[in-house]
């Protein structure tokens, strides 16, 4: 048996095209057991200001979800007929799994300041989910897309956090205290996202080298990820990863990029896991 990964930047729901369809972006991913998405938003003006977590646990009634937001700022809040109406601005990471997610924990990354472009706050969405081969924990993560230095400070601090999370405990410890389970905190884990990086890159071996041995289990499928409209014209690069600790990386099979897909700048990134 193997469970179905899938990682994907869905660019607030817009595709190359510049349309609006959540649909499409489901429709991409809904086979796969273990969904990770970056760029979900809520109250964005870009995007209509839809809330996307709502859509898209609407869209997957079967799956357990949870958002961890990176970016909360105010939109416009105010007084209607009386009442406080608050108009918030969430950006983030998503997981979505055919099992329930014991804990969760969003970390958010080093950021540097930045006044002459958007700059939003970075995070790595940390869930360990309860599969029927045991917990396994998981990353949904979004580095930085401008500042290499930045995002090598990101790399650091994930690692760290991520290595050091059975010894440190994550989100919470000594629930046994009220009667229920100590949630499992495993030893391995996949790191898996939009890192806006490409192989070679020093930050994509930092990922690989630095602060403890990492494998990225899609290498063996060098398709491209994203078409890079910053540039001009637009590049095909390699951003999106998923990479595992070795223990994990060896039951990791069968990468591919699934180009057909056309719900975001990014394509969806599949790995199978053996259990």
């Amino acid at each position: 048996m193997a469970l179905k990964l899938v990682t994907y930047n869905i660019q607030y729901g817009f595709g190359l095209d510049g349309r609006y369809d959540l649909d499409r972006i489901i429709d991409a991913v809904r086979d796969a057991d273990i969904i990770a998405l970056q760029e979900v938003t809520r109250g964005w003006l870009k995007n209509g200001g839809v809330d996307m977590v709502a859509a898209i646990e609407n869209a997957l009634p079967d799956r357990f979800c949870a958002f961890g937001p990176g970016a909360d700022a105010d939109m416009m809040s105010g007084m209607v007929n009386g009442k406080a109406v608050n108009r918030r601005f969430q950006f983030g990471n998503m997981v979505a799994s055919r099992w329930p997610i014991a804990a969760l924990r969003t970390l958010l990354l080093p950021r540097r300041l930045r006044e002459n472009r958007l700059n939003l706050q970075r995070s790595a969405l940390e869930a360990v989910l309860l599969t029927p081969d045991g917990p396994l924990r998981l990353y949904s993560v979004h580095l930085d897309h401008l500042d290499g230095a930045e995002r090598l400070e990101q790399v650091a601090f994930l690692k760290q956090a991520a290595f050091e999370m059975p010894a440190r405990g994550g989100t919470v410890t000594g629930t046994g205290e009220f009667g229920y389970p100590e949630p499992p905190r495993p030893e391995d884990f996949i790191a898996c996202g939009d890192f806006n990086f490409e192989p070679g890159d020093a930050d994509y071996r930092a990922m690989l080298e630095t602060g403890g041995a990492l494998v990225d289990v899609t290498a063996a499928d060098p398709a491209f990820s994203c078409t890079d409209t910053i540039t001009t014209p637009p590049t095909l690069k390699r951003l999106d990863h998923v990479f595992a600790t070795p223990g994990l990386a060896a039951r990791c099979h069968s990468p591919r990029v699934d180009a057909a897909a056309q719900g975001s700048d990014h394509q969806p990134v599949w790995v199978g896991i053996t259990v």
